[in-house]
Parts: structure tokens; C-alpha cells; sequence
């Protein structure tokens, strides 16, 4: 482990060392975790703070962080003790509601949160039962990440059967409880802690996250947009439709692999 304190170049391999390899026992540990009821759970290990598996964790030592509430103590303790990250290649899950606005209007604000409730709930599940993180929900929109750390060379693949898996479980295509579109993108990005003393989080920045994000801004209701860099990395076939898309803040045509539940 790298002590807090050292050069930045030395923290910035020790973050790349941490997200491109990880520790076996780590990856491990997460998989039992993620199949132990209930959520929520922490974003990066899977522990979770609640049901049956709240006081087995509570045996080993983890409970929700009361710095923050999307990690628990352990793992919040590790990102507060080593700030910092590095620039490595992942991809980038952005699903949100389609029609947000018309839905909290239909039902109400208290009906619009449980759906909400419902919505992350269902989001989060979908994202660690194929080994991805949940950065955070902003409103209506969940933001995940993929990387080698969980994934191993997968993170293309997991990230879009997340996606698929998300689709499915909102009831996509014949009648869904909540109207999703999604969007799909590898590429290089900084991952890494963000934040002041115990009140840090685990965030992916750059570019990439950014595509990401324009992606399932347009994508429609059902639909998972996912740009060639990322459908290349899965295997995903040639045959599939593609479109050529504008998207607001690039300069050129994104390619992109439309995908449907």
C-alpha cells in the first residue's frame, strides 16, 4: 500500500496498479457479497447495509460509512487514506427515465419518488450483478462504471449486459413500469477518490464519462446507444443497426450500435 503523503506521480501508479489489476481476494469477497440480500449496498465492494446481510457484515467489521452513504466504513476509509487516481480505459454505463418531467406531474411528487426508489434499486441491482460500480445517481439518471478492477477485460461486454439486464427488469419492450433509454461507451477516463477527509467518494471524470452522458440524453425509451469503440471491445456483431449521431458538445459524428431489450 502507498502512504498518503507521496508524490503524486507514485499515488497515480498505485491508482492504475489498484483499477487495472486489483486483489484477487477482493473480486472474491464482492461476489459473495453482491448475492447476499438486501441492498442497498456499498458502490464498491458490494457489502450490503441491510436485511439478513447487515449484521453478518456487522461480524466482519463493515456497516454503512456515516461519512457517506453509498460505502461502507472500510471502503470509505481506503479512497479517504489514498486521494487521488489515475487515467486508465473503461466503460461507462448513463441510463435515465424518459419523459421525467411529465411522469412527476402525472403522479405526484410522493409517487415520483418511490418510482424513483424503485428505479435505483432495480438500477443498482443491475449494475453489481455484472461486476460494476455505481458511481451515483443525479435525479432520474443512474451513472455506473466498469472497470478492469471488477471486470477484468470484460468491462465492454459486463457494461452493456448491465444495461440489457436493466431494460428487461423495467419491463422493456412490451409494457414497462418506468421508460428507460440508456447509453454505452469505452474510453479513457481519470478514476479515482474525490473529495475532503472522511467525505470522499469513488467518481470517474473525462471526455468519455461525458459522451456517455450525451448518449443516453437522446437515446429513446428502450433503446441502449452504444458507440462503436465499445461494441468493438464486446464482440458485438456487425450486423447490428448503427446511426451516426450529433451529439451536443462534439465536434464530430459519434457511431454508434443501437440495441434494444
Amino acid at each position: 500500500m502507498t502512504e498518503p503523503g507521496l508524490p503524486a506521480p507514485f499515488k497515480e501508479e498505485f491508482w492504475r496498479e489498484v483499477l487495472t489489476k486489483g486483489d484477487p481476494r477482493e473480486r472474491r469477497l464482492r461476489r459473495i457479497f453482491k448475492r447476499i440480500p438486501q441492498g442497498p449496498r456499498c458502490q464498491m465492494c458490494a457489502a450490503p447495509f441491510g436485511g439478513i446481510g447487515a449484521p453478518l457484515m456487522r461480524v466482519i467489521g463493515k456497516r454503512r460509512s456515516e461519512w457517506s452513504p453509498t460505502m461502507c466504513n472500510t471502503c470509505n476509509d481506503f479512497l479517504a487514506h489514498h486521494h487521488g487516481g489515475a487515467e486508465i480505459e473503461g466503460t461507462f454505463l448513463f441510463a435515465d427515465v424518459r419523459g421525467s418531467t411529465a411522469l412527476a406531474e402525472r403522479m405526484g411528487s410522493s409517487g415520483f419518488r418511490d418510482l424513483l426508489d424503485r428505479f435505483y434499486s432495480t438500477a443498482s441491482a443491475a449494475v453489481f450483478d455484472h461486476d460494476g460500480m455505481v458511481d451515483k445517481f443525479v435525479g432520474d439518471e443512474l451513472v455506473a462504471m466498469f472497470v478492469p478492477l471488477l471486470t477484468g477485460e470484460r468491462h465492454a461486454a459486463r457494461a452493456i449486459e448491465a444495461a440489457r439486464a436493466l431494460l428487461v427488469a423495467t419491463g422493456h419492450p412490451a409494457a414497462p413500469w418506468v421508460p428507460i433509454g440508456a447509453g454505452v461507451h469505452t474510453g479513457r477516463a481519470w478514476v479515482g477518490a474525490v473529495g475532503e477527509g472522511g467525505h470522499t467518494e469513488i467518481t470517474a471524470l473525462g471526455d468519455a464519462v461525458n459522451t456517455t452522458a450525451r448518449l443516453a440524453s437522446v437515446a429513446q425509451a428502450g433503446e441502449i446507444l452504444v458507440t462503436t469503440s465499445a461494441a468493438d471491445a464486446a464482440g458485438l456483431e456487425r450486423s447490428l443497426e448503427r446511426r451516426s449521431l450529433e451529439l451536443r458538445g462534439k465536434e464530430q459524428p459519434t457511431e454508434v450500435v443501437v440495441l434494444r431489450a
